[in-house]
């Protein structure tokens, strides 16, 4: 008898998952994974061209574009919250932004505190779905990065 637990699936907030594989999963599923390839790898610059290269309908492309992902790209598309103590020195949070670009990190906000005591506190949120580094790597470059004094992972999704 399976797992209780298996038989549900993953739940994250109001939405279920599973890990399905491939063999099983119907054709127009595969070919909406197959012309969001296409898309991406910039091997085609629209939809229809894409639709119309995996003989894929329009209407079901959409209906499964938003629903199917590669399970490596499901795995890497997050938003993680880090918290750091920054000296109060001109160029600091530059350079720490910078280097979070240099990774591919996609900042969505930022909120920084007033200096006390010489240091500032900031809170930044960061997306992570185009990092090759894991979110471990980019902490430690954080925490080397010269004015940082403090960096902890306070949250992710």
């Amino acid at each position: 008898m399976p797992d209780k637990d298996a038989t549900q699936g993953i739940p994250v907030g109001s939405e279920r998952y599973y890990l399905v594989r491939e063999d099983i999963l119907p054709e127009a599923l595969i070919k909406t994974i197959q012309a969001k390839e296409l898309l991406a790898r910039g091997e085609v610059k629209t939809i229809h061209e894409a639709v119309e290269q995996v003989e894929l309908s329009r209407s079901a492309f959409y209906k499964y574009k938003d629903g199917i992902f590669p399970l490596s790209k499901l795995d890497r598309e997050r938003i993680v919250t880090i918290s750091m103590d920054l000296e109060h020195r001109s160029g600091i949070l530059s350079r720490v932004l910078a280097m979070i670009a240099g990774l591919e990190g996609n900042v969505l906000t930022i909120h920084q505190t007033i200096p006390l005591q010489g240091v500032a506190n900031v809170v930044i949120s960061v997306e992570t779905s185009l990092m090759e580094e894991s979110v471990a790597v980019l902490l430690d470059k954080l925490r080397r990065q010269d004015g940082v004094t403090r960096a902890t992972l306070v949250g992710q999704g």
